[in-house]
């Protein structure tokens, strides 16, 4: 008696992929497995500011000048200055960046009503999806996320504001709640976050306008948060989590969205 030739076994894992997407999914093996190393890597760095806060005065420190005391000064008292805060070209440049994300937002908010407006055959679906991701992240990342929950609840004082600094502060380490901060506090920086959901849009740019921006918009990703540590207003650590905590939650809004919808190549 013949043997009948032995089926091949089916494949499970890309089976499920198309369930769960309509497609071979990339949500489990790119977009997602991306948002989760990120996500890591955040608490990981946040772990290591708050092990070694000596890490934050160090950086601070090199962008600091120290003055001679005024007679009416206490006699422990640090005396001294953020030079780049007072440089008027470093001002107007600081005020720029930090408009710059709710400019481009609100293009991209006149973007997406364009595409509604024009729904029916000529509809951009994968514009207006990218759009959304876009939009988004902004308000989850820097917005809420930053600048409404952890600057206005975390209490960690501006280095300006602290002792080490000449300031009437203690400072805390990175993640802290004891700090005496009231409101708009260090931790994070939302000026930096905004600066990393910037360098997040590059990947939502077509080309060729994607290679032609690209070294503008990470030169300003990188000297916005910079500037807020040469000023005295951030610490190293509130500039590199804010900056990163803006990557991980596009990370995340991007790869819930692959995750729902069908998967489309930029």
């Amino acid at each position: 008696m013949r043997r009948k030739p032995r089926e091949e076994c089916p494949d499970v894992t890309a089976s499920l992929a198309d369930k769960l997407s309509g497609s071979q999914v990339r949500f489990p093996l790119s977009a997602g497995g991306t948002f989760i190393g990120l996500f890591c890597l955040w608490w990981a760095l946040l772990l290591i500011f708050h092990t070694f806060p000596q890490v934050d005065i160090v950086a601070s420190w090199h962008f600091f000048l120290v003055d001679t005391c005024k007679a009416s000064d206490a006699a422990a008292q640090i005396c001294g200055r953020f030079p780049s805060r007072q440089t008027a070209f470093l001002d107007t440049l600081r005020t720029i960046f930090f408009r710059l994300p709710y400019v481009v937002a609100a293009v991209q908010l006149a973007m997406l009503i364009a595409c509604y407006w024009h729904y029916g055959a000529t509809f951009n679906a994968l514009r207006a999806r990218n759009l959304k991701i876009a939009l988004a992240s902004l308000l989850l990342g820097p917005g809420l996320i930053a600048n409404v929950i952890l600057k206005e609840h975390w209490g960690r004082p501006r280095p300006i504001e602290t002792l080490n600094f000449g300031g009437t502060l203690d400072f805390v380490q990175a993640g802290s709640i004891a700090g005496k901060c009231i409101s708009n506090c260090s931790f994070v920086s939302g000026e930096a976050a905004s600066a990393g959901w910037l360098l997040c849009l590059v990947m939502l740019i077509p080309q060729p306008a994607r290679t032609g921006l690209f070294l503008p918009i990470l030169a300003i990703s990188f000297l916005t948060p910079l500037m807020r540590l040469s000023f005295g207003a951030h610490y190293l650590s509130d500039i590199v989590l804010g900056w990163l905590l803006a990557i991980v939650v596009f990370a995340g809004v991007y790869a819930f969205t692959e995750f729902i919808t069908p998967t489309k190549k930029f």
